[in-house]
């Protein structure tokens, strides 16, 4: 084992010295007990996170009970809702911060396998990050989604609050109204109830194999999840004696059954910058274009909020991961999981309760999966959620309206400066321009709550899970980098059709070379992180890629 240095080594006596400071017992050093860590994302700011000190309790029974010694250490968060907005930026450098993290501690410590109890939107996909790197054995505990309140039969949530932040400078809700509806809003613990980027990455890490089945749907508040989280703490200590990696879980096959399954489910856009980051650690290389082939092949059988009328918690009762592998088994690639059987043992044995909530493959809310993947003369290549776009909206030219900020944005949005069939373009939002690129849920949500319905909007940034509508993300290359999205200016004409997979300006190549000679980033006040971290995207695009 990793930790027999310390436990062995003469080197090392003082080091079991200090252990023992910490309270672990010489006669556990002695039984050559494994060493397991528990990253823990506790805090008592992320509604997500609040209950994860409870199972983390759960996960070190579960480790001591097969026989491990547990060490716990703390891992930040950003919750991207209350971030957005007001610092924004620092969420995405976050995920890359959360996995040096877990390899700070993991290796400095001399683990022989760890556990990382998560939830919330970077986190999650920054342990995976670190799990796929280490390659040391892993297993992560995602923690559950809320539940809506349900208030005279409409189900209430936060999410809400963004668009009625339209409302509000639309001049159709005051804020006394407003205000008077958030007790309503409040669910308690757990990650947002929709399908957004916290629940999509808990669905990723299930169907990649790296947490036990259901463990993704199950709500946080439910026994069921202190259950999972022992569980959990049990099968990383079998995980080390049997020594199973990640990178032996993280195929390629379970990376093309991640993007499946979240195709067909209608996850948040957040994925296509996540899972390539991820497979990247484990040395796999994902193009973005495989989530549109994939998506072209996938029918989407959920319609989960935002997109549709569900909720998680219905979407756990209808038969949660297992029961949609079930529908799309024909189309799954077998790979191990960290419960002890095969991703495609599990499909067999998921069973679907609800037929309305997982549609069956002859049966689907769409045709297509969740994404698609969009190209023309301002974008290499661009995201948008297509199954959350209306049906008359998948084709739309108008003028652009050009914002260099969101608050520029939600300025023209009060003082009713938009008119429908206008193109919103927000350049200069990505990882090197914003820098950090930023979430746009709130000028998306607002342009929705304002009422609306033939904006489209475009950027170099990226959006929430939450976000619908013709919302289009991820433009590469971006605007700082000298991508053709810098060149669009006031009145020139985009032309969007998602049928054929097309973004265009109605330019010439030689109108767009000669504007991006004269483009000028706007100045942006910069911490040090946010400063190394636009350094680091100079010249290549969101997906780590040179330009």
């Amino acid at each position: 084992m990793r930790s027999d240095i310390l436990k062995k080594a003469v080197e090392t006596l003082p080091h079991r010295a200090l252990l023992m400071c910490a309270g672990i017992k010489k006669a556990d050093l002695d039984s050559g007990k494994p060493f397991i860590g528990i990253a823990n994302s506790y805090n008592n700011i992320i509604p997500g996170h609040v209950h994860l000190r409870e199972l983390a309790e759960e996960v070190k029974r579960g480790i001591q009970d097969a026989g491990g010694i547990p060490f716990e250490w703390g891992v930040p968060g950003v919750c991207d809702g209350i971030a957005m907005f007001v610092e924004m930026r620092l969420s995405l450098p976050s995920r890359e911060h959360i996995a040096d993290n877990v390899e700070i501690m993991v290796l400095s410590h001399s683990m022989d396998g760890w556990v990382g109890i998560t939830n919330c939107d970077k986190i999650t996909p920054g342990m995976l990050m670190a799990a796929a790197r280490l390659d040391i054995p892993a297993i992560l505990v995602t923690g559950g989604p809320m539940k809506a309140n349900v208030v005279q039969g409409r189900r209430r949530h936060p999410i809400e609050g963004f668009a009625m932040v339209g409302q509000v400078k639309a001049g159709k809700l005051s804020i006394e109204e407003a205000n008077r509806e958030l007790s309503e809003m409040a669910c308690g613990p757990g990650s947002c109830v929709g399908l957004y980027t916290a629940n999509t990455m808990a669905v990723v890490t299930e169907t990649l194999g790296m947490s036990v089945a259901g463990c993704a749907s199950t709500p946080a508040l439910d026994l069921e999840k202190k259950r999972q989280a022992y569980e959990s703490g049990r099968r990383v200590v079998e995980l080390v004696r049997q020594g199973i990696r990640p990178r032996e879980i993280m195929t390629e096959a379970a990376f093309h059954n991640a993007i499946r399954v979240d195709m067909a489910m209608g996850g948040s856009t957040n994925a296509v910058l996540h899972i390539p980051a991820i497979a990247r650690e484990a040395g796999i290389n994902l193009d973005v274009d495989i989530f549109d082939k994939i998506s072209r092949q996938t029918p989407n059988l959920c319609s989960i909020i935002p997109a549709g009328p569900y909720e998680m918690a219905d979407f756990h009762r209808a038969g949660g991961v297992p029961g949609v592998l079930n529908r799309l088994r024909g189309f799954i690639n077998d790979s191990p999981t960290v419960n002890g059987v095969s991703i495609l043992e599990i499909a067999a044995k998921g069973r679907v309760h609800d037929h309305e909530v997982i549609r069956p493959l002859e049966d689907p809310f769409h045709p297509e999966g969740g994404i698609a993947v969009l190209k023309g003369n301002i974008a290499a290549s661009a995201v948008i959620k297509q199954t959350a776009v209306q049906e008359s909206l998948r084709r739309l030219e108008g003028p652009a309206r050009v914002f260099h900020s969101e608050a520029a944005l939600l300025k023209a949005i009060e003082s009713k400066k938009l008119r429908e069939g206008e193109v919103v373009v927000l350049p200069f939002q990505g990882p090197a321009g914003a820098p950090g690129m930023p979430e746009m849920l709130t000028p998306t949500d607002a342009l929705k709550g304002a009422g609306y319905e033939r904006v489209a909007l475009i950027t170099d940034g990226r959006f929430s899970g939450a976000t619908t509508g013709p919302c289009i993300g991820h433009v590469e290359m971006e605007a700082y980098n000298r991508g053709p999205l810098a060149a669009v200016r006031e009145g020139d004409i985009i032309e969007i059709d998602i049928d054929q997979r097309s973004l265009n300006v109605r330019l010439s190549q030689e109108e767009i070379s000669r504007r991006l000679q004269e483009v000028k980033p706007p100045e942006r006040q910069l911490t040090p992180l946010l400063r190394s971290y636009r350094e680091r995207f100079k010249g290549v695009n969101c997906y780590g890629r040179p330009a």
